[in-house]
C-alpha cells in the first residue's frame, strides 16, 4: 500500500483529521494504514496482549495509554504476535520497548517514546470505545493512515493515490 499522508491530507481535506505531531515512527513498516480497533488502558497492556493474538486482517490497533511515560505498552514479543496475526500497525499514546527488534519487523509502530520498563498486567482496560489524544478522536471502524510525515484519520477508507 502506497501511503503518503501529505498527499492524502491534500486530496481529502474535508474528511481527514490530522493528529498533532507528537509521535515517532519505530516500526519496520514506515507507512501503514487500516481500519481502527481501539484500546484504552493505563499502564496495563493486558488488552494489547490479548488482541495482537487475534487476527488483525490489516487493521491498526490504536492504544490510548493516557500518554504515560512510566512503562511500555508494547515490546518485541507482542509486536511479533501482531506481525504473525496480520496487523498493519499499532499506534500507542504512550511508550514501547525493544525498539531495535521492533524496527526489524514488518509492522507499523508509532509511539510517544521508549522506556525499558514493562507494564503491570492486571486485566484492566476498555475495548472499541472512542479514544481522544493528539487533538483527534479515534472511533472504532474509522480508518487511520501513518507515515514519517504524521498520522491522519478519516471516517472512511481513502483511495491511495499514485
Amino acid at each position: 500500500m502506497n501511503i503518503i499522508t501529505c498527499d492524502l491530507s491534500d486530496a481529502y481535506p474535508d474528511i481527514t483529521r490530522v493528529v498533532e505531531p507528537i509521535f515517532t515512527n519505530y516500526g519496520g513498516r514506515s507507512a501503514f494504514g487500516g481500519e481502527i480497533l481501539t484500546i484504552k488502558c493505563h499502564e496495563d497492556n493486558s488488552l494489547v496482549k490479548e488482541h495482537v493474538g487475534n487476527p488483525g486482517n490489516g487493521r491498526v490497533m490504536v492504544v490510548d495509554g493516557g500518554g504515560s511515560l512510566r512503562c511500555a505498552l508494547l515490546g518485541d514479543m507482542l509486536a511479533a504476535a501482531a506481525v504473525k496475526n496480520g496487523w498493519a500497525g499499532i499506534i500507542i499514546y504512550g511508550c514501547i520497548r525493544d525498539v531495535d527488534e521492533i524496527r526489524k519487523m514488518d509492522l507499523g509502530v508509532q509511539a510517544l517514546r521508549t522506556i525499558p520498563i514493562k507494564s503491570n498486567r492486571q486485566g484492566r482496560g476498555d475495548l472499541n470505545i472512542p479514544v481522544t489524544f493528539g487533538g483527534v478522536t479515534f472511533h472504532p471502524g474509522e480508518f487511520v493512515y501513518a507515515d514519517n510525515n504524521g498520522i491522519i484519520v478519516a471516517n472512511q477508507a481513502l483511495k491511495m493515490l499514485g
